[in-house]
């Protein structure tokens, strides 16, 4: 047996032990309460986006409108996937996932908007998908191996923002010319 595992009998009677704690054992190395916090930041995030793009999936009028606004939509429900992956991970580290709306938009990285003009709805998809991006990004640096499952969704999540501010910049650059 390798020398840095522990033996069977200790990491039973370490299992034993605090049960009540679920699946934060011993080997969780990150500051619980602070990544509870971080991850309640990263759900309004996630929550003005929603609503971001439901609102411009809504008002999206003009002659590029239709696929745009499938877009805003496919955009909103992936973003509701990831609110829903961030709230499911905070209660498994045994903390309350923050959906008050009261102080949502201060809680969020990403802001709200209410723009009439389908390129301004455009590109203010694209800011909040780019400070999503580097959001999460620190988060995960931030987090290394001390919380490997919430880092690895947070990778996943990010892949997607990555591909959203991809999708968004191809519509720039095909209707904003």
């Amino acid at each position: 047996m390798a020398d840095f595992l522990t033996d069977v009998e200790t990491l039973r009677q370490r299992a034993r032990a605090n049960i009540e704690q679920g699946p934060i054992t011993s080997a969780y190395g990150a500051d619980r309460e602070r990544v509870i916090a971080v991850l309640n930041e990263a759900l309004a995030t996630e929550l003005v986006c929603i609503l971001r793009y439901k609102r411009h999936y809504f008002t999206a009028t003009g002659l590029n409108a239709g696929p745009v606004a499938a877009e805003f939509l496919q955009h909103a429900n992936e973003e509701q996937i990831h609110a829903d992956q961030i709230a499911l991970r905070i209660t498994q580290l045994q903390g309350e996932p923050n959906f008050d709306p009261e102080g949502l938009a201060t809680r969020s990285h990403a802001e709200y908007d209410a723009s009439l003009e389908l390129l301004d709805m455009v590109r203010e998809d694209l800011v909040a998908e780019r400070v999503a991006i580097e959001s999460y990004s620190e988060i995960i640096t931030w987090l290394g191996s001390n919380d490997p499952t919430t880092r690895r969704m947070l990778e996943d999540i990010l892949a997607m923002e990555e591909e959203h501010a991809n999708d968004l910049l191809g519509i720039l650059e095909t209707i904003g010319r």
